[in-house]
């Protein structure tokens, strides 16, 4: 098994060795919008091969771009007109379906490359030298000193982990630059069974994530003050789209980048508070769930009130908390998995009775009609996933498969999803079962 993390590191460099990276990286930029005019030109061409045979000279004798960057914009090219055809193609059949009445207007013009990065091959534009990085420019090579976090410093010193393709990064706003390392780490094989501990993980809007374990230890994770945040970024949007100057548009991708930045290391944030070592982490699996949730009213028949829940809804990054968890639970010898997502709202944890009468005005408290337990609703929702995830890893016990899918559908599917989990109570009064298996061990 294998992951790979991005390492930062801050070059040291003196005026002129800015310069040199500075020279290096808009040559490398401008290449790429010659490359992506030709492209553009050549019927929108998404190949690599013969896109790079079209400009490979012209790249060499124009731009003095060493042999390996005059290969590698091409295919950068070719990834970016690859992923335009991919976007219209979806588009084209939304269009069909009724989803929108918009036409995306992506490929309408040639892509334009602003960003001043240039990327790397390891041993062949760069290499680690006695402790320096040795960074090709268009007058020759430079070692550099470079720092960075300790945890990636020692990755690069010790050669545990492999070392592959980097990029040179341009930070204008704190007038360095940074080279961004790709670092492939070989971890050990893991089986469900030898994590002992078991977590559950509840996301949602009003809590970002509940999480709890099998010693009834709780986290809350508040969504309060980012949505505050998201509020604030939409009222200087609002703003400065009424105005439609050039600046203010320039001020809104600047906005969009700090909005985007922020809601990664949120989620960085609560990953690394969830994650602990020789764990089993239970995930909702949330595949199409803003199909599955309520529609949303658009244009001039939405409220305010359904303005902004639209909006929150569509900030909702779950996805990326969820790939946060599963690379660092991967560092942390602990494995992460999905589970079925279905009634884990509307199920007791402590009776097992699954009703929508359990959840009072669809809010945050949750109310068993059966036994009459009160609790807060994405607790139970993060122990329902905590007693999945117990399930699946009895079942890799018994039969050595890991599988968090149900097959069938409709009513058999409903059947076997609440006959499967009906044993399992939070309580361990309720359960003799979970001494059993260790819960609460």
């Amino acid at each position: 098994m294998e992951q790979t993390i991005t390492a930062k590191l801050k070059l040291q460099l003196s005026p002129e060795q800015k310069q040199l990276l500075r020279e290096i990286t808009l040559a490398y930029r401008d290449a790429l919008n010659y490359t992506s005019s030709v492209a553009f030109a050549l019927n929108k061409m998404s190949s690599g091969v013969a896109l790079q045979k079209k400009v490979y000279k012209h790249i060499r004798s124009v731009y003095k771009l060493p042999s390996q960057m005059a290969c590698n914009i091409p295919r950068k090219v070719e990834n970016t007109y690859k992923g335009l055809w991919t976007k219209v193609k979806q588009n084209h059949v939304h269009r069909q379906k009724g989803y929108t009445k918009r036409r995306y207007k992506g490929l309408d013009k040639s892509p334009l490359f602003i960003s001043r990065t240039c990327t790397l091959n390891y041993k062949r534009d760069y290499s680690f030298v006695k402790g320096k990085v040795s960074v090709i420019t268009l007058q020759g090579r430079i070692k550099v000193n470079y720092s960075g976090y300790n945890f990636h410093l020692e990755l690069i010193r010790s050669g545990i982990a492999k070392i592959d393709a980097a990029k040179i990064w341009d930070d204008q706003r704190r007038k360095n630059y940074y080279l961004l390392v790709s670092l492939t780490i070989p971890l050990k094989e893991l089986e469900p069974t030898e994590l002992k501990q078991v977590v559950g993980v509840d996301v949602g809007q009003p809590y970002l994530a509940v999480s709890t374990d099998t010693q009834n230890k709780t986290k809350f994770f508040s969504g309060k003050k980012p949505r505050q945040k998201y509020s604030h970024y939409q009222r200087v949007r609002k703003r400065l789209q009424q105005k439609g100057t050039r600046n203010a548009k320039g001020r809104i991708k600047a906005i969009a980048g700090r909005e985007r930045r922020f809601t990664a290391d949120i989620n960085h944030n609560i990953s690394a508070k969830i994650v602990t070592p020789n764990t089993l982490i239970g995930l909702e699996n949330l595949t199409h769930i803003r199909a599955r949730t309520f529609p949303k009213r658009t244009g001039k028949k939405a409220d305010a009130k359904q303005g902004i829940a639209n909006r929150n809804q569509a900030k909702w990054s779950f996805a990326q908390l969820h790939s946060f968890l599963d690379y660092k639970a991967k560092l942390k010898n602990s494995l992460a998995i999905k589970v079925d997502a279905h009634y884990s709202s509307q199920q007791c944890s402590c009776c097992g009775h699954t009703s929508p009468k359990n959840r009072p005005q669809k809010g945050l408290s949750f109310e068993c009609v059966a036994c009459g337990i009160k609790l807060h609703a994405d607790l139970v929702g993060a122990r329902n996933v905590a007693h999945q995830t117990l399930l699946f890893r009895q079942d890799w016990e018994s039969t050595g498969c890991l599988s968090a899918t149900l097959n069938g559908s409709g009513d058999e599917t409903k059947a076997e999803r609440l006959s499967r989990f009906s044993e399992l109570r939070w309580s361990l009064d309720a359960s003799p079962t979970l001494n059993e298996v260790g819960w609460g061990s």
